[in-house]
């Protein structure tokens, strides 16, 4: 079972493609979920879903912008797509029923 913000974490990476770093998924979160979050509180978790093999983590090419440095991309493994599914499901199936219109359309 993820815990809530591994799963905003993980759909952030979704909502965000290819260009999925510490910043855009931190971006899309705050958008989506009008939560304020800290860049750090989204890297530990990223390192976490690493390690537990739901992300999947490459460096990009140097930019100017950044002095030189590297970004560091994220994208959901395999197992992560369905540790992510079955999280969602999870909360809908404790849900159906209690009309929060949360049950599959």
């Amino acid at each position: 079972m993820l815990g809530e913000f591994e799963q905003l974490v993980l759909l952030a990476i979704l909502r965000v493609e290819d260009d999925a770093y510490g910043v855009t998924i931190r971006h899309a979160i705050v958008e989506e979920s009008r939560r304020d979050v800290s860049l750090a509180a989204v890297y530990k978790t990223l390192t976490r879903l690493e390690e537990k093999g739901f992300v999947i983590a490459r460096v990009g090419e140097p930019t100017p912008e950044r002095g030189g440095r590297r970004k560091r991309y994220y994208a959901l493994s395999a197992p992560g797509k369905r540790a992510l599914r079955q999280s969602i499901d999870v909360v809908r199936r404790m849900a159906r029923g209690l009309g929060l219109g949360l049950e599959p359309s």
